[in-house]
């Protein structure tokens, strides 16, 4: 994964959090990172205002800005379940054979299984600029891109 790759999938984190936040989706179905360019698609029931997606776009780089920490570690599948519940699953399938889980977390932001690498800081990530968001009423899920600047 390239730096800017490295960047960009910390920047799905913060996203996804400021959508949790902002919007209340709770399950990703599904992400996509390329250079500085990355989408991010949840489970949603409508498509959100204008308004709304500023306030998601303001409160990503208010946690970038924060710089908050990423913190990566691995637990025991059981021990992760208890402490955290079923927040740090989305809708991709975990083998039920995997029992050690690579875990990432930005306090009080967001927690996720993930088996990619982070910024050790939110501060390292940069300016976050959503694109263009999609709903998809067949399916409820609304699509949101997004770019790093600088």
């Amino acid at each position: 994964m390239s730096e800017e790759e490295h960047r960009t999938h910390s920047a799905v984190h913060v996203v996804k959090g400021a959508v949790q936040k902002v919007l209340g989706a709770k399950w990703t179905a599904s992400v996509f990172v390329s250079g500085r360019h990355g989408r991010l698609t949840v489970q949603y029931d409508r498509k959100p205002t204008d308004d709304e997606l500023r306030r998601v776009e303001q409160a990503a780089n208010a946690k970038v800005s924060e710089g908050a920490e990423v913190l990566e570690f691995e637990m025991e599948r059981k021990e992760a379940e208890g402490h955290f519940g079923d927040a740090i699953y989305d809708l991709f399938p975990v083998p039920a054979e995997v029992t050690l889980l690579r875990i990432v977390r930005i306090p009080d932001w967001n927690i996720n299984c993930c088996n990619e690498s982070h910024v050790d800081s939110t501060s390292q990530i940069g300016t976050v600029r959503l694109g263009k968001a999609r709903f998809r009423n067949s399916k409820r899920e609304l699509e949101i891109e997004f770019d790093l600047a600088g």
